[in-house]
């Protein structure tokens, strides 16, 4: 009931390096402010066109496989078969979609433990998830609505 929408976050800080090698300024609070309306974004459309999303993770990570990865685990996996199928022929900020069926259900068993502490010595590299936090307002917003129904 989880899938992965592969290389999909474009994090600024990471693209943001000029020919020189020398990094444009793009400020902590501009950062979260572009990463919370990317997380709504992706968040809301799933929702509307898939079914009710459990939960939802972006990697922060650097490594090819991981890097930019969501995972979207939906309530129902026949939402989730649906959107990988419709996810497939949809592009997204430029790019084409690349979305598949993800076997992660409990994230808390992929993510990285050292990391969540700030003390994964792996950085970027490391091979478990790095998830991206989203800011404790959107989180309410999100998640919230569910509690009201």
């Amino acid at each position: 009931q989880t899938i992965a929408l592969l290389n999909i976050y474009r994090n600024p800080q990471n693209s943001s390096q000029s020919a020189d090698g020398l990094r444009c300024a793009v400020s902590d609070v501009e950062m979260q402010e572009h990463y919370d309306e990317f997380f709504e974004e992706v968040f809301t459309e799933m929702e509307e066109k898939y079914g009710e999303v459990e939960e939802m993770n972006v990697c922060d990570n650097l490594g090819d496989h991981l890097v930019g990865n969501v995972y979207v685990k939906f309530r129902r996996e026949e939402d989730a078969e649906k959107a990988v199928i419709d996810l497939n022929n949809r592009w997204f900020n430029g790019q084409p979609i690349h979305a598949e069926l993800s076997p992660v259900t409990d994230f808390r068993e992929a993510c990285c433990r050292q990391y969540e502490m700030g003390e994964c010595t792996r950085g970027g590299f490391c091979n478990f998830m790095h998830l991206k936090p989203i800011s404790r307002e959107l989180r309410r917003e999100l998640y919230g609505r569910r509690r009201k129904k």
